[in-house]
């Protein structure tokens, strides 16, 4: 069934799939955030444990925000591991690949980087491109700033780790 929104429908199918690619990032993101939170070892493990609890509590609002999105444009959201690593822009991590405390917050912190960087472009195309106002809104005022501000913590805990 098509959606009577006031956005054309192809232009509609292609913000569907920027914001799958979009879901997929936060995805990958997500588990990535929750593999570091199971896996820290070291000094800081309590303090590190509970900081990526908080971040992959905000990514699991993301990526549901983002999928809802989707369903309300019309769309299906990918939902699998195979589609999600198809689609992303980052590398995924897994247990094997043993990280150091700092490691793994420099990681996490050029992943929210990453993101945000494709999110500003994509904010701009879906608004002006698009014409799509109320997902570039979402992008903006729920997801951009929130990688942002996680950005900014992990940046700090990198210094306080080199201190």
């Amino acid at each position: 069934m098509h959606v009577h929104i006031g956005i054309d429908q192809k232009n509609i199918n292609i913000i569907v799939e920027h914001l799958n690619r979009i879901l997929a990032d936060d995805a990958v993101l997500y588990i990535k955030t929750l593999n570091y939170h199971w896996n820290v070892e070291g000094p800081n493990f309590d303090p590190l444990h509970l900081f990526f609890r908080r971040q992959y509590e905000d990514l699991f609002e993301i990526v549901d925000e983002v999928a809802e999105r989707i369903r309300t444009l019309g769309g299906k959201p990918c939902a699998s591991m195979a589609e999600y690593l198809q689609l992303t822009r980052l590398q995924e991590d897994s247990v094997t690949d043993k990280k150091s405390e700092q490691e793994m917050l420099a990681q996490l912190l050029q992943d929210h980087e990453t993101v945000i960087c494709h999110l500003r472009k994509d904010i701009m195309l879906i608004q002006d491109d698009y014409k799509d106002i109320g997902t570039a809104n979402l992008l903006t005022d729920n997801l951009l700033e929130k990688h942002e501000k996680i950005a900014w913590m992990l940046r700090a805990s990198c210094e306080r780790q080199r201190a």
